[in-house]
């Protein structure tokens, strides 16, 4: 509940605060540029501290106390900074977590455990969500973040209750050998690097799209780094979109309540889709869905404004960040696992973090450059575009990616 609005909070405080577009790529591109040394940081302190327990209480305790500090921050730059110091900090608590489900549930337990925590983390976000469109419609946006830190306050409150240090420690790799723990990881945290990837690792890697029986790390990478890229590009241009074709505040956290809610009942059901149609055919249908879910963006950007826009918002982006995003994030990431291997797994996963993070932030300076000087239509269907490489991508893809380790 408590880090669910914040990144749409920022981006709305900025533009509060006389900010464009530009601005918001800049603090996009930063967000996502904190989150890379933060993935290797936290996951390095986790492998050395194994107090679990403190390190879940002071992650919650210090998020509190970077929500609180934009009260006192009264300039773009300001909230461009404490961003993207939340960014850094937000990353704290998910290694711990995941290996605490794993330390204290009996092995049995494990899926339904991660089952469990995964429906009760989207629905926090769905209702902090829903309590910032309370919120903005009667009090102050610069407010908001008042009660996410108070929130989270109460989340160390709780931890400091009921966390009870496991009397078995499990090292961070572990993560990668549980099927559960690594889609949770990942669908938190959608970087995990056991090792920081080196140049020839990148080049083992992307070396091997040359052949035809061991080129699959390759096309999924390549394809993943596409959807990134492209979800770098839509999402830093929706909010300011939204505002810019006089949606209300109040409006914009709708909009993204939907797609939540939407995103969470997709969640539920995928698993059996994926068995049913297959990974890599799921991941196709996913990828053309969230395209034709931009290009519809694109296309009532130019025409649309106010309500008109709203709806057409109301229907594409739960279509997009909903029901596509749960196609295609849950059968990539069955991709990703399948084909990690007995050998060169730290390096591997070194490599897939450092594409999605890269791309993410190059999608995000871009986007705010294209918004900016050609229009958020420009943005939208370019994103569209990059869905559509990953699709084809995606389907140049061997069967060896249907069976599992």
């Amino acid at each position: 509940m408590a880090i669910g609005p914040v990144s749409t909070f920022a981006q709305l405080y900025i533009l509060e605060l006389h900010g464009s577009v530009l601005d918001i790529g800049l603090a996009s591109t930063l967000f996502a540029a904190a989150s890379i040394p933060a993935a290797i940081f936290w996951g390095f302190v986790t492998d050395r501290i194994h107090t679990r327990k403190a390190l879940v209480v002071w992650s919650y305790i210090l998020i509190a106390g970077i929500l609180f500090s934009f009260v006192f921050v009264r300039t773009v730059y300001g909230i461009i900074v404490v961003y993207s110091a939340f960014s850094f900090l937000s990353a704290a608590y998910a290694t711990p977590l995941n290996l605490l489900i794993m330390e204290t549930q009996p092995k049995a337990s494990w899926a339904s455990a991660f089952a469990r925590f995964s429906m009760i983390s989207s629905v926090g976000v769905t209702v902090g969500l829903l309590l910032s469109v309370g919120w903005v419609d009667f009090l102050p946006l610069s407010l908001l973040v008042i009660a996410l830190g108070a929130l989270s306050l109460v989340s160390a409150g709780l931890s400091v209750q009921m966390i009870k240090e496991p009397v078995t420690v499990f090292e961070r790799s572990m993560i990668v050998m549980v099927s559960q723990s690594f889609y949770q990881f990942i669908l938190a945290l959608p970087m995990l690097f056991l090792k920081i990837p080196t140049l020839i690792d990148f080049r083992r890697v992307f070396r091997s799209v040359k052949f035809g029986l061991t080129r699959e790390p390759a096309l999924i990478y390549l394809s993943i780094g596409a959807f990134y890229f492209a979800s770098g590009l839509f999402n830093t241009s929706l909010v300011p979109s939204l505002s810019a074709a006089r949606v209300s505040n109040s409006e914009v956290f709708s909009v993204l309540v939907v797609g939540m809610i939407v995103q969470v009942f997709a969640f539920n059901y995928i698993g059996k889709r994926i068995r049913v149609t297959g990974i890599r055919r799921t991941a196709v249908q996913g990828l053309v869905l969230r395209a034709f879910s931009y290009a519809g963006f694109g296309i009532a950007v130019l025409y649309l404004e106010g309500l008109p826009y709203l709806g057409a918002a109301l229907f594409f982006y739960p279509l997009g960040a909903g029901l596509a995003y749960a196609y295609y994030y849950a059968a990539s990431n069955v991709m990703v696992f399948n084909t990690l291997g007995r050998t060169n797994q730290g390096s591997s996963l070194g490599v897939y973090s450092a594409v999605v993070g890269q791309a993410t932030m190059v999608g995000s300076f871009i986007s705010g450059l294209l918004s900016f000087y050609v229009g958020y239509y420009a943005t939208y269907i370019a994103a569209a575009l990059w869905l559509g490489l990953a699709a084809s991508l995606t389907s140049a893809i061997g069967e060896q990616v249907e069976s599992s380790q």
